[in-house]
């Protein structure tokens, strides 16, 4: 027997009044059409950034979430236009979940302005489904669920969990420190509704007020500036509060006692305060999210900031491990230096008539070595490195290329300023109870820097013939 169709219409329209949610009208729209289909029935609504599954047969074969224009449900919903898709396997767009589907249906739900906010989704899995009836009760069934959304208010808001999960892939991909602290901070201040996000980071030093790259909130810099100039007792006496119980304070009601690190921020304008550890010990900071009104948080808010700072300090440590890594991979593991690698980037960026190259060498280094052992060369070039960084200027670069062959870059105005700078360095190797040889060029316009590197080089083994202990200048630079 042929199925009534207009039944299936009747059944969604009469189930469609008794929901006083959006959520739970898509819920009675999957009800009513499953009791005329086999088939996997999905209604998917537009939250924040993404179709996001609110009801389904069968929910472990569906998407929970489908970002922008992905899948056939993500095109339907950009063009707003219902599709029959009568083999699933000719559609490029359309992604399985599982490998029996023949046939599918999905019709974009319209708000009453008939903007698209969601998609009413059908898939089967046997042969001989009235597509073309089907396709045109998928339609009605999608308009009216799209009128009773619209009479609910709209689709349901994001909620703090999906939002957690959203800022919390932001969080992995942030690329620097400010920007990882800036996408933690608006995580934040989202996910717990409260205005400001501050943290106190732990450094060499102590604890310190970390600055996203964002513009802060009027309370935030007023926070930030307080801690800032606290004195690091009491941002440790802070940090070491939040490690030990992870609490959420509320600030500022009538004359309640309060602590010193208290008392500041309540000076700084702030009435609630939640503050969370960031890591596992108290070295790794504390996160404080605050507003300037009295507010009394609840445990879950408490409960997603915690997790949300948990996932901060996962991805603050991956970026400092990175940079430890790219660090050795461009250091030179006995004096520190950058190496020969990173010594190429640098040279490639050089101002002809302004970038001057001073090669460095050790003076009677292979006589060290043979004398005393190697292990006294090293302590001789890692003594040698830290002397040398030490008479360069602010700005200026140390590279080791080789055993005992060292390369300055500086930028200067004139080849004497050059020339006075690998005096210096001379002098720097006396202290030290060493002397070094130095040739100094000037790149000259057109020239590439790997040639000035070999003028230098001459310069240098001209020095060597005259005696060592000395500067020489390339000729013509």
């Amino acid at each position: 027997m042929s199925l009534d169709h207009s039944r299936v219409v009747r059944d969604v329209t009469t189930r469609l009044p008794t929901a006083s949610t959006a959520v739970q009208a898509c819920q009675a729209t999957v009800a009513a059409l499953g009791r005329h289909t086999p088939g996997r029935i999905a209604v998917l609504l537009w939250v924040h950034d993404r179709l996001r599954c609110v009801a389904a047969t069968g929910s472990w074969q569906v998407f929970a979430s489908v970002p922008a224009g992905v899948g056939v449900v993500g095109r339907v919903y950009a063009s707003g236009k219902a599709e029959t898709v009568s083999e699933v396997t000719d559609d490029p767009d359309y992604v399985p979940l599982r490998p029996d589907v023949q046939a599918a249906i999905c019709a974009p739900i319209l708000d009453p302005a008939g903007r698209p906010i969601g998609v009413v989704d059908l898939e089967w899995t046997t042969t001989g489904v009235e597509l073309d009836a089907w396709r045109d009760t998928v339609e009605q069934v999608a308009a009216r669920l799209g009128t009773r959304i619209g009479q609910l208010g709209g689709p349901p808001a994001e909620t703090r969990s999906e939002k957690l999960l959203r800022h919390a892939s932001a969080l992995t991909v942030a690329a620097t420190e400010p920007d990882l602290m800036t996408a933690a901070v608006e995580a934040a201040r989202d996910v717990s509704g409260l205005r400001s996000a501050v943290f106190v980071l732990d450094g060499p030093a102590g604890p310190w007020v970390a600055t996203p790259s964002l513009v802060p909130d009027e309370l935030e810099a007023r926070v930030h500036a307080a801690l800032a100039g606290a004195g690091r007792p009491l941002l440790e006496r802070l940090r070491s509060r939040a490690h030990r119980s992870g609490a959420s304070y509320t600030l500022g009601e009538g004359d309640h006692p309060t602590t010193t690190d208290q008392d500041l921020l309540i000076a700084a304008g702030v009435r609630t305060l939640i503050s969370v550890p960031l890591g596992p010990t108290e070295l790794c900071g504390v996160l404080l999210v605050g507003d300037t009104r009295t507010l009394r948080p609840d445990p879950t808010t408490v409960n997603l900031i915690e997790l949300l700072a948990a996932q901060s300090w996962i991805c603050l440590e991956r970026l400092r491990g990175l940079a430890r890594l790219r660090e050795q991979a461009s250091s030179d593991p006995l004096t520190g230096l950058r190496h020969q690698g990173s010594f190429g980037e640098r040279i490639a960026e050089s101002n002809p008539g302004r970038t001057a190259l001073l090669a460095v060498d050790v003076d009677d280094f292979k006589t060290i070595n043979d004398t005393y052992g190697h292990q006294a060369g090293d302590r001789v070039l890692v003594d040698l490195a830290r002397a040398l960084q030490g008479a360069l200027r602010h700005g200026d670069e140390l590279y080791r290329i080789g055993g005992d062959e060292f390369v300055a870059v500086v930028e200067v105005l004139r080849p004497e300023e050059a020339v006075g700078i690998a005096e210096r360095l001379t002098e720097a190797a006396r202290q030290i109870g060493r002397t070094i040889s130095v040739g100094v060029a000037v790149q000259r316009d057109g020239e590439s820097p790997d040639l000035t590197l070999r003028r230098a080089d001459e310069a240098l083994y001209g020095v060597k013939r005259q005696g060592r202990d000395g500067v020489g200048l390339a000729t013509g630079g």
